[in-house]
């Protein structure tokens, strides 16, 4: 019999409409691979008892944001007991935190870039500016602000004292962005190939990732000596020192002089016509019906070796 798996999409955050789209896509990839037969569930929040009730042998949480990636609905998948896709939530918790992310990957040597907490009460400026003002636990660029100008920064100050959301401070690096996706095909996980972004009008935010079609993507760039060993093997490392597993992509800005520095990681990247994971895998032959089919392959793996070890 075809093994079910249930696909989660949606969620209750601000990636809800990404994460809709990566849900479709990966159920009619696993759906065209033969091997397994989706069942699609567009959820908000959800508890314990709710997910018990949908069917499905394995799990594919296809969420992106703080609850669906962030480690809340991976503690009610373990609860579970159903095998899933992606990272626990320890993994899950420590990922969605750029901080500390940034903490755990200047402790390994990866490079990474000053970062100071906004602080509502005080619109002091921590760097010289022009600077990057950022959620902690968000993604896609969602409430990303650079400020190049005095005025910028107060206006963004003053809707971080409106929001109340954890907000970080960076200075801006003017560069090259580069991206590196990390998939487990059953020996561990591997990276594929980078990726450099090149958008139409500098930033690659939200509109440029999920709404225009102008943004360049190169596949294997021209990179200074030595910079895709440091980003792949940093990515490599800073995966492991988190316990991410089965899937991952982390993100770097290339200043003028050619030096890498870590943006972020993600657990649960996107699965949608404009991801970068699925882009990655495809030019090296690996098609999004394969992709999705070997996460879920792998999720089964894991379960099949706590069963052995019980």
């Amino acid at each position: 019999m075809t093994t079910v798996v249930r696909v989660l999409a949606g969620g209750p955050d601000a990636e809800r409409a990404v994460s809709i789209d990566s849900g479709r896509a990966i159920a009619e990839a696993l759906g065209a691979s033969g091997r397994f037969a989706p069942e699609l569930s567009i959820i908000d929040r959800i508890d314990q008892g709710e997910l018990a009730e949908l069917t499905g042998e394995i799990v594919f949480p296809a969420l992106h944001g703080p609850y669906g990636e962030g480690g809340p609905l991976q503690r009610l998948l373990e609860a579970d007991g159903r095998p899933f896709v992606g990272s626990g939530s320890r993994a899950a918790k420590r990922a969605i935190d750029k901080v500390v992310t940034k903490s755990i990957a200047a402790h390994e040597g990866i490079p990474v870039l000053s970062t100071a907490i906004l602080d509502p009460e005080d619109d002091g400026l921590p760097f010289a500016l022009p600077i990057v003002v950022k959620p902690i636990f968000e993604g896609s660029t969602i409430g990303l602000h650079v400020c190049r100008e005095q005025h910028e920064w107060l206006a963004t100050h003053r809707a971080a004292q409106v929001s109340r959301k954890p907000t970080m401070i960076e200075p801006f690096v003017e560069g090259r962005e580069l991206t590196v996706g990390m998939i487990d095909r059953g020996s561990g996980l591997e990276c594929v190939p980078i990726i450099e972004i090149i958008p139409k009008h500098k930033l690659y935010d939200y509109e440029a990732k999920y709404a225009r079609e102008d943004t360049q993507y190169v596949l294997d760039p021209d990179l200074p000596e030595g910079v895709a060993e440091i980003v792949t093997e940093s990515t490599a490392k800073l995966a492991h020192a988190l316990g991410i597993r089965d899937v991952c992509r982390a993100d770097f800005m290339l200043d003028e002089v050619g030096r890498p520095f870590l943006l972020e990681i993600n657990t649960m990247p996107g699965f949608t016509s404009h991801s970068l994971v699925p882009k990655a895998c495809a030019h090296i032959g690996i098609s999004m019906s394969d992709l999705c089919a070997h996460l879920v392959e792998r999720a089964m793996a894991r379960a099949t070796t706590l069963e052995m070890h019980e």
